[in-house]
């Protein structure tokens, strides 16, 4: 038995494309990135953690001179 050629790892592919289908891979890509980024947060720690804002900002108005619209 000699390695595997790219057609070997192309049928494959298609094989697991033709079982579970697309949509299901898709929905499996997904999960196994929230589940990277829980894992990457639960090794951070607590400590670590960026604070999270506990109330919505006040809307706040920018002082400043308004400029003539140009075309462009």
């Amino acid at each position: 038995m000699g390695s595997l050629s790219i057609w070997h790892w192309l049928i494959v592919l298609l094989v697991v494309v033709v079982v579970f289908g697309t949509k299901k891979l898709g929905n499996m890509g997904g999960d196994i990135g929230k589940a990277v980024k829980g894992f990457k947060d639960g090794v951070r720690g607590d400590d670590e953690k960026p604070p999270v804002p506990t109330q919505v900002a006040e809307r706040t108005t920018i002082d400043g001179e308004a400029k003539e619209k140009t075309k462009f």
